[in-house]
């Protein structure tokens, strides 16, 4: 029998997931791996995984793309972790270096500065050695990076400057198929999920190997993981316009 294949993600704001599937998914018609958010939507697009959390932005770039789940990664208002970070004030900007691990995040951004700033940057891919880099003045960072002690006073949370443009929620990341999956397959899927959310702290204890900052704080306030009607239409008003880039 096939397995279908699963593309799973190792942030810190997927811990809860990771132990869902990893402990309470029943069954063994399937397999799980680990990959940063664009990794794991080359897995979808290129037709090397069935169900991946892929950002929201490569969803059009899927064959077949549905979502399948009642969760994801969200935020309604701030998330702390996905930041535009400066070193000089917004006004001042005129470069922008993109981390290139979600494309959600590179397209949000380019949104905000089109729709919500009003501003024309440039864009460059952000280098490896960013933090110690002096030609990089903007940039913006995702995940557990930003909560390094970096010398970027000026810093904005995307998700917080979303909100304040459209009154709804982000989704920063959504489980997306690419194939028909079974009732039964979703539904245990779904189960899993549902059961590692509620042992957020279990899931820090499993799978946190060095990050300081308050975790259970970080999972607990400012993400938020249910794809409800507000989320969903947030996702829908954000494909739309990233369309129109």
């Amino acid at each position: 029998m096939k397995k279908i294949k699963i593309s799973a993600v190792s942030y810190a704001n997927t811990f809860p997931f990771l132990l869902g599937l990893e402990e309470y998914l029943q069954g063994n018609d399937y397999e799980i791996t680990r990959e940063v958010p664009s990794a794991c939507a080359a897995k979808l697009i290129q037709q090397k995984a069935d169900l991946g959390l892929i950002p929201i932005a490569t969803i059009p770039l899927v064959p077949n793309a549905q979502i399948v789940s009642n969760y994801c990664i969200g935020a309604i208002g701030k998330v702390k972790t996905v930041l535009l970070m400066s070193k000089t004030k917004l006004d001042s900007i005129t470069k922008v270096y993109l981390d290139s691990e979600s494309r959600t995040s590179v397209q949000l951004v380019k949104v905000l500065a089109k729709h919500h700033w009003k501003k024309k940057w440039d864009y460059e891919i952000l280098p490896k050695d960013y933090a110690h880099n002096p030609s990089v003045e903007s940039m913006v960072l995702i995940g557990d990076k930003t909560q390094e002690n970096l010398n970027f006073p000026y810093q904005y949370d995307l998700s917080e400057e979303w909100f304040n443009m459209t009154g709804k929620p982000f989704v920063f990341a959504a489980w997306v198929t690419n194939t028909a999956l079974s009732l039964d397959f979703t539904t245990r899927f779904n189960n899993a999920l549902e059961a590692g959310l509620k042992h957020i702290t279990t899931a820090i204890d499993k799978y946190n190997k060095g990050i300081t900052y308050d975790l259970e704080e970080y999972l607990k306030t400012y993400i938020s993981y249910s794809l409800d009607k507000e989320k969903e239409e947030g996702l829908k008003l954000f494909l739309k316009y990233i369309e129109e880039l």
